[in-house]
């Protein structure tokens, strides 16, 4: 098939290309209809001909064996893909990387937010999560919804691949059986404390800020909860103030004898 063009300005000026769509709208890591019956069948590869997720037996059949394929993988339950690969298919430029394992992803969906962001800082233009400077997007959806609302030519932010970049053979682990599945389960960050990237991108630590955020309470209040029970009433703290005050000095009180 040589070299393909998903940028031609034939898809107008605000409507996706199919495959475009169908990455960002895709459903991931769900059981393979097809293969339901075979071990490790999740869906973790996106063709790009086809323009839907399909699983590693999938893509060993020749239906997809010669389709330029991308993985997939999953982080803290969302899908994310590697920054080199997407970068091969579209601008992702001002979009905010992490370094997870030593690799960066880039968040293919946006993540739901426990709280609307209230105040000043640097936030994604679609939908105000807190970014670092200089990025204005959290994720690739959020990039193409605000170059759509805009009215701009999506043209203009994608670009030109070879199906080699894409290949098959590339998929580390995937026999031709289609019987070891890549590995795209990304780590728990909250495992490792040296994964972040610094400086210009987000850390796989930023991502579980609430989660630790919400621990350190947790942790306050049973703290304070601990320094409440021991200072206050109660038969058992009463008799350690009683012992406090006999070292101290001050004498004991006792019954007049009968």
């Amino acid at each position: 098939m040589g070299r393909e063009s998903y940028g031609s300005s034939s898809y107008g000026a605000v409507r996706p290309p199919a495959w475009l769509g169908g990455l960002v709208g895709e459903t991931f890591f769900v059981g393979c209809s097809v293969h339901e019956s075979r071990k490790k069948n999740e869906k973790n590869i996106f063709c790009l001909e086809c323009c839907r997720s399909i699983c590693p037996h999938c893509a060993s059949t020749t239906s997809h064996r010669h389709h330029p394929l991308l993985q997939v993988r999953r982080y803290v339950y969302n899908d994310v893909v590697r920054l080199d690969d997407l970068e091969k298919l579209i601008d992702c430029s001002y979009v905010q990387p992490y370094t997870i394992n030593s690799a960066k992803v880039v968040f293919l969906k946006q993540r739901p937010q426990s709280r609307p962001f209230k105040g000043s800082g640097n936030i994604c233009l679609t939908c105000d999560r807190i970014l670092q400077e200089p990025f204005h997007f959290c994720s690739l959806s959020c990039k193409v919804d605000r170059v759509m609302m805009q009215g701009q030519d999506l043209s203009s932010i994608l670009h030109r691949f070879s199906q080699s970049d894409f290949a098959f053979s590339r998929f580390d682990g995937l026999e031709d059986d289609g019987r070891i599945t890549p590995n795209s389960i990304l780590e728990d960050p909250l495992q490792y404390n040296n994964t972040g990237s610094g400086g210009t991108t987000g850390s796989s630590e930023d991502l579980a800020v609430e989660e630790i955020n919400g621990r350190n309470k947790n942790k306050k209040k049973e703290k304070h909860g601990k320094s409440s029970s021991n200072g206050g009433g109660g038969f058992l703290p009463q008799i350690v103030m009683s012992l406090s005050n006999r070292r101290k000095g001050t004498p004991p009180q006792r019954s007049p004898l009968s």
